[in-house]
């Protein structure tokens, strides 16, 4: 395990405070659908339910995700409209980390490719790719492709 040890000062006591550390993954994806298409599925609470989570509900630039019966909110903090739409968990400890989906045409196949890019523990980045996989490989059969 990759972890950071820190030793802070608290009163006359001192605490030692272990900080995992945090990693950036990036995973693409070929779909023959188009850009527009899979925006609507990544962007919309019937396209987010076929294939993401159990329920959503989206207030303003919130999205109230369920899995199971819990809920996590994440914040939408960019949307560029079929090109690109950034999201940060409201309840992740910085503001420096994001999940984004990123939708763009091959110039060489014309496929579309979306790139998934996440954070997630340095000891858990094959674990948190295996879920993207399953996720995405359940949006192609969703979209046809």
């Amino acid at each position: 395990m990759n972890k950071i040890n820190h030793t802070r000062s608290a009163g006359s006591h001192e605490v030692e405070i272990l900080y995992m550390k945090r990693v950036q993954i990036e995973m693409e994806f070929i779909f023959k659908a188009s850009p527009a298409m899979l925006y609507a599925f990544i962007t919309s609470p019937e396209g987010l339910v076929r294939w993401f989570c159990d329920a959503v509900d989206i207030v303003n630039d919130y999205y109230h995700f369920y899995w199971d019966g819990s809920m996590e909110t994440a914040e939408l903090i960019d949307d560029i409209e079929e090109e690109r739409l950034r999201f940060h968990w409201v309840k992740s400890d910085t503001r420096f980390e994001y999940f984004e989906f990123r939708m763009f045409k091959s110039p060489i196949t014309n496929e579309t490719i979306l790139k998934v890019i996440d954070y997630c523990d340095a000891d858990e980045v094959e674990d948190q790719k295996e879920l993207w996989e399953s996720q995405i490989a359940e949006l192609q059969k969703v979209i046809g492709g």
